[in-house]
């Protein structure tokens, strides 16, 4: 199945054909949304169901996906997000319409009943425990406590929903879809924390620098014992100054705050492998290939700074 076939479930719903807006916004903004829209159809593949079954799954995650991004853009007053066309009031009716959307596609997915109730109350949970998690992120806690929690509210739920609806679509038992739950759960934070990396790498300085993000490197550079630890603080207040980000990036790296990182995602990466060889699939390479498709961007970023890969990352 291709975006198009995605993009086409989307469209044909009554209430998106009816309205310009929506439609026009989703076929913008779905090529952004990575291939975070394909873990419906990857989970219905590794248990050993046909991907146009998981279709409508699909257009129901690329459909929350968007929703939420709308909503963390508001939250974030990001200056790239819809509301700055459409104005906050009618971003947030379009974001309330896409969440709609993701439960009326999913509702007619091909499933028997039992699968059908899973799956909506597997994205209601999604929808609801997303909400706190932003509503967490947007209190700006400080902490790695804190840091933990909103990665379990706001990250994990997404990619733990779209396996498990995606299993069920595919005919998978409630317990096997529970199981990829979990993958997607563990898949999640590995996400979150390379996203976290990105982000204090990039230049110009991104918002996790210039508003104080609970961003994982910065935090644990900021809090951690090591000698440049004072000069760090100092610097984030000049972090505008291409010069002043560089040397905040280069105490990232010299104190050990991107090894840091990097040991959480290998964890993570390790608990992904062992269950997933654990869990009765028909085809688990898809899920596999989920993994080292995370991995390799973070092989090549960590290349580009200089840092060492470590041997478990031998494999991607």
């Amino acid at each position: 199945m291709s975006l198009e076939d995605v993009i086409a479930q989307v469209l044909d719903l009554p209430e998106v054909a009816a309205w310009p807006e929506m439609a026009s916004l989703f076929e913008q903004s779905v090529v952004r949304l990575n291939v975070k829209w394909e873990l419906p159809l990857l989970a219905c593949r590794a248990v050993g169901g046909k991907e146009s079954a998981a279709i409508d799954g699909a257009a129901a995650v690329a459909c929350m996906q968007l929703g939420l991004v709308l909503i963390d853009d508001m939250l974030d007053r990001d200056p790239r997000g819809a509301h700055i066309e459409f104005g906050y009031a009618v971003t947030a009716n379009l974001a309330w319409a896409f969440q709609a959307a993701a439960f009326r596609l999913v509702g007619k997915a091909p499933v028997d009943a039992a699968r059908l109730v899973a799956a909506n109350a597997e994205l209601a949970q999604m929808a609801l425990t997303s909400a706190f998690g932003q509503s967490l992120d947007a209190q700006n806690l400080s902490g790695e406590e804190n840091y933990w929690q909103v990665v379990r509210a706001k990250s994990s739920p997404f990619f733990g929903a779209s396996l498990r609806i995606g299993a069920l679509l595919g005919q998978a038992s409630l317990d096997i879809a529970e199981r990829m739950h979990e993958f997607g759960v563990i898949f999640g934070g590995i996400v979150q924390i390379y996203d976290d990396l990105l982000d204090s790498l990039q230049s110009p300085a991104g918002p996790d620098w210039k508003e104080g993000r609970n961003n994982l490197a910065i935090l644990y550079a900021l809090t951690a014992d090591h000698p440049e630890r004072a000069q760090l603080d100092a610097l984030r207040t000049r972090i505008d100054s291409p010069q002043t980000l560089e040397a905040a990036q280069q105490i990232l790296i010299h104190c050990g705050a991107i090894s840091y990182c990097v040991y959480h995602i290998i964890k993570r990466y390790q608990a992904a492998e062992q269950l997933l060889a654990s869990i009765p699939l028909a085809d688990p390479q898809p899920l596999r290939e989920l993994i080292v498709r995370q991995g390799k961007p973070l092989v090549t970023l960590l290349e580009s700074i200089g840092v060492e890969i470590p041997p478990e990352l031998g494999v991607v």
